[in-house]
């Protein structure tokens, strides 16, 4: 192995080795962030949980609470949700950690486009939790309690209910994702707005199946979550087709700049060929004059004969002896004929008789 590949293996490992550690120290600094967060959340859990049950508390019976099935689950769920909540506060910085990370082996273009994704993904998210936490929760606790049989108390276990709204959170939070999704998949040329537009009855029943799997089964919940989704993704059809059109207008653009500098290139081509013709032609002539003084047939003293491996070697004296004598019978036979074309009788050639 070379000097060089070893030094190219090197700065490969060197380099990978520089990645892992900025990814190290980069989940170290989310890490720590998030425990910071965590810890300035941990005075105020009790109250994030009573804000947190607070839809289902007011449509509970009056007086009714609700209870704590396992033992340590009155001190557990509330930490387990400021550490839910301090996740949600950091995301932002976890996603500037992540586009630090990313960001040096991304094309300009490709920066300008993630960058305004990100920022509407993390605002649609936060959104999605908000009607999800404004509007479906308390239609749902309203549907539940007021359905509820008779000699049966509702007063739900709160990790269960913790569990119900991180699901209900996460559900919404992803599907009014649907907009960004719905511009990448135009954007990176998977899908055209034609043929997103033409799917749009399958979108709608698609919409309603995702929510029949990711609501409680209550018609009410589906369809606060199907209508949504819907209505979104004719928003991000709307907005994928001004990105067509201005990933049009650039390929149009770039199109004409390459031809553009095809031509000029074409142009440096040409002029160069007719300069290197011209030096050519040049030293064609040079290279007759050269070939026809008598200095460079006695300048050359030996010759060269090719070897099976592609090598060469000079003649031996007896060689170099036979090739001139070769030649010098080749230039007798050459004058001969001269000769003979010039009007000269052939030799060994006795003269015809007169009539």
């Amino acid at each position: 192995m070379s000097n060089q590949t070893k030094g190219a293996e090197n700065a490969g490992e060197k380099a990978f080795l520089e990645h892992l550690i900025e990814l190290r120290d980069r989940l170290l600094r989310i890490v720590l962030v998030l425990g910071a967060i965590f810890i300035c959340l941990t005075p105020f859990a009790q109250d994030l949980y009573n804000w947190l049950s607070d839809p289902l508390v007011r449509n509970l019976p009056q007086g009714e609470k609700l209870i704590a099935i396992g033992v340590a689950s009155p001190f557990l769920v509330p930490f387990k949700l400021a550490l839910m909540v301090a996740f949600l506060v950091t995301l932002p910085y976890t996603f500037y950690q992540v586009w630090g990370f990313i960001a040096p082996g991304l094309y300009q273009h490709e920066k300008k486009m993630i960058t305004p994704l990100l920022l509407s993904s993390v605002g649609l998210f936060y959104v999605g939790m908000a009607f999800a936490y404004f509007f479906v929760i308390p239609m749902i606790s309203k549907a539940a309690v007021a359905f509820a049989p008779a000699n049966v108390n509702p007063t739900p276990d709160i990790a269960t209910y913790l569990d119900f709204t991180v699901a209900m959170f996460l559900a919404f939070g992803l599907s009014f994702e649907t907009p960004v999704a719905t511009i990448l998949l135009i954007r990176m040329g998977i899908v055209s707005v034609e043929a997103l537009a033409k799917a749009r009855p399958y979108i709608i029943v698609g919409a309603f199946t995702i929510a029949m799997f990711l609501t409680p089964p209550d018609v009410v919940s589906q369809i606060m979550m199907a209508v949504p989704i819907w209505l979104l993704f004719e928003v991000g059809l709307f907005l994928g087709r001004t990105v067509a059109k201005k990933r049009s207008n650039e390929d149009d653009t770039e199109a004409s700049n390459f031809g553009s500098t095809a031509l000029v290139a074409s142009a440096v081509v040409g002029t160069a060929s007719v300069l290197h013709a011209g030096e050519d032609i040049e030293s064609l002539d040079q290279a007759d004059d050269t070939h026809n003084s008598a200095e460079h047939w006695q300048d050359k003293t030996y010759s060269f004969k090719e070897m099976d491996d592609d090598e060469f070697r000079p003649l031996t004296d007896e060689e170099l002896e036979a090739e001139l004598d070769k030649a010098a019978k080749q230039q007798a036979e050459l004058d001969e004929q001269g000769r003979y074309a010039a009007g000269d009788q052939p030799p060994n050639q006795s003269t015809p008789p007169k009539d």
